[in-house]
């Protein structure tokens, strides 16, 4: 029966508000107060519709595995210290976009009234998708950022062992007619991902992707991870903004840092204390948001419409892809790839469900 589901899935659109149900049944059967099951399915859903499913919800199974030993399903985060522009908030090891929603709502509230705030995270663990929380700024017309650091999987340069994250982050910043301008990305140079895929494909990768465990430029994927480690967007450029991100998210919120920071997807009883940042700027404190937007349209469409070199049929802003392909979603489902279903096939055998819920 599961494996017939499963493959009329596979050719199958999915409702957004299907896989929203089905997320939060899992999280309720969980022990998951539907509050806070509510708001991680909004942020998983959201980043399936944006088309970015590595972050979406296939995280899900995995989260929930963590509630064994290492978060806990009914903390409730702490702002532990706070001032007119900034605070800092303690997770007490809650499902990771519970936090960080808290916190860039935080954020935004505080720059109300302050004209920018900063919130930090210690206690918190893998968050998915930076631009959502980034975005949730900008829908209140101001801009966003939002960091994390996480476990060491890049070399700096010079060096031959893991010692940042990939530690991504995200800005997004209000438009008028235009929708908004979302970028998110890792400060490595590649994810981790594709380098696995050709080690199991047999492929040879860029010979800048990866150095070997002498730290020599290497095409070979075949030992990776066991052997070499990733290297930093851009070189040295990609490194500094990677330790910034470090300082910002890690060192002064008092989360874990560097090699302190254990990988949050593999069994392991070792404390989770990932460090988040979120910034909030609001505009129309600086600018009538009216004016700024009306700026950042006429940016967006100077770029739009740039002169394109040969054999590129269209210029694309940060976030435009993403929001485009959110539309399609919400109009007509999602096509879910196979490797997700398969997470959500799995997450119905832990909690006793019909994956027969996803169908419209």
């Amino acid at each position: 029966m599961s494996d017939s589901i499963l493959h009329q899935l596979l050719t199958t659109r999915v409702p957004a508000s299907r896989l929203n149900a089905f997320c939060i049944d899992a999280m309720l059967r969980a022990g998951m107060r539907e509050e806070d099951a509510r708001v991680t399915s909004e942020v998983l859903v959201t980043t399936d519709t944006w088309g970015t499913f590595t972050h979406g919800s296939k995280q899900l199974r995995p989260l929930m595995k963590l509630a064994a030993d290492r978060v806990d399903l009914k903390a409730v985060p702490e702002v532990v210290s706070q001032g007119p522009a900034w605070a800092l908030i303690d997770g007490h090891f809650a499902l990771a976009p519970v936090i960080a929603v808290q916190a860039m709502q935080l954020a935004i509230e505080k720059a109300k009234t302050a004209g920018i705030a900063y919130v930090g995270v210690r206690g918190s663990n893998h968050f998915g998708a930076c631009a959502y929380y980034a975005n949730m700024a900008a829908e209140h017309d101001m801009i966003g950022l939002a960091m994390t650091n996480a476990n060491p999987m890049v070399a700096v340069p010079g060096g031959r062992t893991p010692i940042l994250g990939t530690n991504p982050f995200s800005y997004a910043v209000p438009a008028g007619e235009e929708r908004p301008i979302v970028l998110d990305i890792a400060t490595s140079i590649v994810a981790a991902s594709k380098v696995l895929a050709a080690r199991v494909l047999g492929k040879p990768i860029p010979d800048n992707w990866v150095v070997d465990d002498e730290g020599r430029p290497t095409t070979d994927a075949s030992e990776y991870p066991e052997k070499g480690v990733l290297l930093p967007m851009a070189g040295h450029k990609g490194y500094g903004i990677a330790l910034m991100i470090e300082l910002l998210a890690g060192a002064l919120t008092g989360a874990q840092v560097l090699d302190e920071v254990k990988i949050w997807i593999t069994p392991d009883s070792r404390p989770l204390s990932q460090g988040h940042c979120f910034i909030a700027i609001n505009v129309d404190a600086i600018m009538p948001i009216a004016q700024f937007k009306t700026r950042v349209d006429g940016i967006i469409r100077e770029i739009r419409n740039a002169p394109r070199a040969a054999g590129t049929d269209r210029i694309y802003l940060p976030g435009e892809m993403e929001w485009e392909r959110r539309d399609v979603a919400l109009r007509d489902g999602i096509l879910l790839p196979e490797d997700v279903l398969q997470r959500h096939e799995g997450l119905a055998q832990d909690y006793h469900m019909d994956l027969a819920a996803l169908l419209p």
